[in-house]
């Protein structure tokens, strides 16, 4: 897949403010830490244009990426920060929730955990939430580079155990810095749109 045009065509906290054009859309969710920003600008192959932040917590909006004019990379809130508050917390879950309810075009989710650490309790209730929906959930294993190769098996056990995959769900491992992973992603999302 090449990247032609990327551009941030919708910053939305209400349904009224999705973008109406219908374009296919992929969901990017995982905890506030997780590297969503670092994954967005490695698939789109652009340096900084969704900004890394030192502060987890930071995205309070629903973002949309429309990429080669095509279909949107649909960036939300992270979960699972101790430091946002529980009521800005509940209102980032109601606003998932409603984007979930309403979105027709919705292809598939990016569900991003850290391959070092075992996914964790926000990540498994995530899983379940996104099933609950009956979405098609990719589970995208970041920071593949961080770990080194006697513990990569170890890391894999971890990850697999923890979910239960469903059909049509698979774990792509992923890598911002060697790419790993980055040719997987846009299969996905050429298969979603009927391109590959």
């Amino acid at each position: 897949m090449k990247i032609e045009t990327v551009e941030l065509k919708s910053i939305a906290v209400r349904t009224s403010q999705y973008p109406e054009d219908q374009k296919p859309e992929f969901l990017l969710v995982g905890k506030s830490n997780v590297g969503k920003s670092s994954f967005i600008n490695s698939l789109i192959a652009r340096k900084n244009f969704a900004h890394t932040s030192a502060t987890p917590g930071k995205t309070q909006t629903l973002n949309f990426y429309l990429v080669n004019d095509e279909f949107y990379l649909v960036d939300v809130p992270g979960y699972g920060y101790a430091a946002v508050a529980q009521d800005t917390q509940k209102k980032f879950g109601m606003m998932i929730e409603e984007y979930l309810i309403n979105r027709k075009n919705l292809k598939r989710v990016f569900l991003l955990v850290d391959f070092r650490h075992k996914p964790s309790e926000d990540d498994l209730l995530m899983y379940n939430f996104l099933k609950y929906y009956k979405l098609d959930v990719t589970i995208v294993a970041t920071k593949y580079d961080k770990v080194g190769q006697k513990e990569q098996s170890k890391c894999d056990k971890a990850l697999n155990e923890a979910f239960e995959l469903r059909e049509n769900d698979n774990i792509v491992k992923f890598s911002s810095v060697t790419k790993k992973g980055r040719e997987e992603i846009y299969s996905l999302i050429m298969e979603c749109l009927g391109t590959k």
